[in-house]
């Protein structure tokens, strides 16, 4: 058996016979979108409370034990102020 020819395969034809695409006209305006006044309140909430579960737990007892001190003016000297301020600026990464 000979095979001289093989019929429909032509790698031209199937170029040749496309069409062009047309481009879509742009739309006027971009999108965009409304968000009432209560998704914004809902949202800030949402994210209020992420950030106050992510954050470290306070310590009442603790707090209250610094208070005490704080009112005691013998307490408050520059090393006291300078560990302080180096623990509020690691505290929030400054």
């Amino acid at each position: 058996m000979m095979i001289d020819r093989l019929g429909g395969i032509d790698p031209l034809k199937n170029v040749q016979n496309t069409q062009k695409t047309h481009r879509v006209k742009e739309a006027a305006q971009p999108d965009s979108i409304n968000v009432s006044e209560e998704a914004r309140e809902r949202a800030e909430v949402f994210y209020a409370m992420e950030a106050a579960a992510s954050s470290p737990d306070v310590r009442t007892e603790r707090v209250a034990e610094v208070m005490e001190k704080i009112k005691d003016p013998a307490y408050i000297d520059k090393a006291v102020v300078d560990i302080v301020a180096d623990r509020l600026l690691d505290v929030f990464g400054i």
